[in-house]
């Protein structure tokens, strides 16, 4: 495994998102304690997950809950291993279907923050997102109250998902050092967030690319993937390998977090940091 800087963590260059462990669809616990275990062993030293990490109608906070049971049990040096969570969002349902609500409210951070902190079984997280910004609150308020919750020590250091360039200027020059993340989606379907990756290379930021596979139970347009999958059977490795190896070219701040709800798909993507795209593939690629 290899590895890159997330604040001051060393993470692994390749890590992982606990969602699909926690939402609907999801695995037996112990089927998914399992796979983080495994991924864990893999050399995988950074988890993702977030208080929305449930499925919809459900109790909140499986997937912290998951991530802190796993790492308590793993066998493993717990002391390499950082969690993140995020805060802001919420399950529900519209028109009958399992969706996404957001929440941004400053107070309502911080409440949330403190139950994340108790979820995960620690006085500080490791690193707290606010996971997506609402127009119905100021994003300086939003802001503010991450760099109150550092002041409590409720968490170590932050990050922002979901932003744009310049909300993530903003929370630089409010945060300075302290914020140290940015969580966007970002794969061969989903580029419009290369403004980020661009911004967050120049503030010395993590780019954290979430959905970096091209989503969880969304069709492919399998146009925009043809030549990952051309490349993947060249080589004779999976299309999964070949697109996270290009994300990790993107820069050296670049930190896919795949999910999975099985241990061999995620350990073979893991593989992804050992292979080396020559200059032609990557001008194929993009």
């Amino acid at each position: 495994m290899k590895y890159r800087k997330l604040g001051p963590y060393q993470a692994s260059a390749i890590s992982y998102g606990n969602m699909p462990l926690a939402i609907e669809g999801r695995p037996d616990r112990a089927t998914a304690i399992s796979v983080i275990h495994d991924v864990l062993d893999a050399g995988v030293t950074h988890i993702d997950t977030a208080w929305a990490y449930y499925p919809s109608g459900d109790t909140p906070q499986y997937g912290e809950e998951l991530a802190a049971e796993a790492l308590r049990t793993w066998s493993g040096d717990q002391s390499r291993v950082t969690i993140a969570t995020k805060v802001g969002h919420f399950r529900n349902f519209t028109d009958g279907r399992p969706t996404w609500g957001i929440d941004d409210d400053p107070d309502h951070l911080k409440e949330r923050a403190h139950e994340s902190a108790r979820a995960l079984g620690v006085d500080t997280i490791d690193l707290l997102y606010s996971h997506r910004p609402s127009p119905d609150d100021p994003y300086e308020k939003v802001i503010g109250a991450l760099a109150d919750l550092i002041d409590e020590e409720v968490a170590s250091v932050v990050g922002i998902s979901n932003a744009n360039p310049d909300q993530i200027r903003l929370a630089h020059r409010i945060l300075g050092d302290r914020l140290v993340a940015v969580q966007n989606q970002f794969s061969p379907g989903f580029r419009s967030s290369e403004p980020e990756i661009e911004v967050t290379g120049e503030l010395g930021l993590a780019f954290v690319a979430w959905s970096p596979l091209g989503g969880y139970r969304a069709a492919l347009d399998q146009a925009l993937f043809e030549p990952f999958q051309k490349i993947a059977d060249a080589r004779s490795v999976s299309r999964a390998q070949v697109i996270l190896a290009w994300e990790l070219t993107k820069g050296p701040h670049v930190i896919p977090i795949p999910g999975s709800h099985r241990s061999a798909t995620i350990l073979d993507s893991l593989r992804a940091t050992d292979l080396e795209l020559t200059e032609e593939e990557l001008a194929v690629l993009g």
